[in-house]
């Protein structure tokens, strides 16, 4: 094909792509959703999530769908009561964390176990393959329907005391946001303290807890490089997280709008994990010094990375704590769910003792 030919079969097939937009947009119905976003501190939520509900939406359906987003920190809410806001109609959309809402499911609660997913790709893969288990949780017990699931930068252990081993964490009490990571706390001798996220900071100012668990890049976007010292690059997870919204609401929606939304959530999702990836690295910059941040000024916290007899050790205390204490609360139908998704793409057998 010569190059004129070329060019006109692109803007062809760049005119049908438009018409098809806009008569998809066409079809939608007006709708305003009140939304509870994430953290309006990480870079996250600047970069990826507040763009999409201020501009994608209302652009990508002509003006049909707009939000009023505002985040959990101005909300001034606790993650864990979010879900249930939502399920009575207080809001539409909520954005929140797996681990804040697995009290009720340990189903759901699978997805995050701590260190069961050491890897991006292993996370983003084992979210894929248990999806459906997800979304039939969230509606059966939750009362929600899920748009889309993504993650935070991996999961790390942040202490204001000297830690260069595991066996340091022993007695050392850990800020922790779900069970699992309350279990493995617990395996290797330390003692697991629940903190919102917002309030860690000053917890560990006052001693409240001598480390926390969070993200890389979080962390620094909380400011946490002002009151800890050390990183133990742990693993422990990616922090899967979900957008969700009222089923009743969802329900009442036409199929031309259902099929609109949950194409630009399977767009943001993409965004998101890509976003995940990105940040992980970058968080590590700023926290260290140990390469750029875009962010702003670095920190200068010791990056500690496990020997290969931590990590070993690590491994046997999730098998021991982690994966029999899940198995022990799901149950047995539950387990062999996860043997036969989750458990398939990390190469783990999960089993009650």
């Amino acid at each position: 094909m010569g190059t004129r030919n070329w060019l006109a079969a692109l803007a062809a097939g760049a005119a049908v792509s438009l018409t098809m937009g806009t008569v998809q947009a066409s079809e939608v119905s007006k709708q305003d959703f009140k939304v509870v976003g994430s953290w309006n501190f990480l870079t996250h939520y600047k970069e990826i999530e507040a763009p999409f509900f201020t501009k994608t939406l209302p652009e990508q359906s002509g003006g049909k769908i707009t939000t009023d987003h505002k985040s959990i920190t101005e909300l001034n809410l606790k993650g864990f009561e979010i879900v249930d806001l939502t399920r009575k109609g207080v809001y539409d959309i909520v954005i929140g964390v797996i681990a804040y809402v697995a009290d009720r499911s340990p189903e759901i609660e699978a997805i995050d176990l701590a260190g069961v997913n050491p890897e991006a790709d292993e996370v983003i893969q084992a979210t894929r393959v248990y999806r459906k288990i997800i979304e039939r949780e969230f509606k059966q017990k939750y009362g929600v329907h899920l748009l889309g699931m993504f993650g935070f930068p991996s999961q790390q252990i942040w202490c204001s005391k000297p830690v260069e081993k595991l066996a340091d964490l022993k007695g050392l009490k850990t800020r922790v946001y779900g069970s699992s990571l309350g279990d493995l706390v617990q395996g290797w001798g330390g003692i697991p303290v629940t903190i919102a996220f917002g309030e860690v900071v000053p917890a560990l100012q006052k001693g409240v807890a001598d480390c926390g668990i969070t993200g890389t890049l979080p962390a620094y976007d909380a400011k946490w490089r002002e009151v800890v010292t050390h990183i133990y690059m742990s693993g422990l997870g990616w922090a899967p997280s979900f957008v969700a919204m009222n089923q009743r609401r969802w329900d009442g929606l036409d199929a031309p709008t259902k099929d609109f939304l949950t194409k630009q959530f399977a767009n943001f999702e993409e965004k998101a994990w890509a976003g995940m990836k990105r940040y992980d690295q970058e968080g590590i910059n700023c926290n260290t010094g140990l390469g750029p941040c875009p962010y702003g000024e670095p920190g200068k916290m010791k990056l500690v990375n496990p020997s290969a007899e931590d990590k070993k050790l690590q491994k046997a205390l999730v098998a021991e704590h982690v994966l029999s204490a899940w198995a022990k609360r799901c149950g047995e139908t539950c387990v062999k769910e996860w043997n036969e998704t989750v458990g398939k793409v990390v190469g783990l057998t999960a089993k009650a003792k």
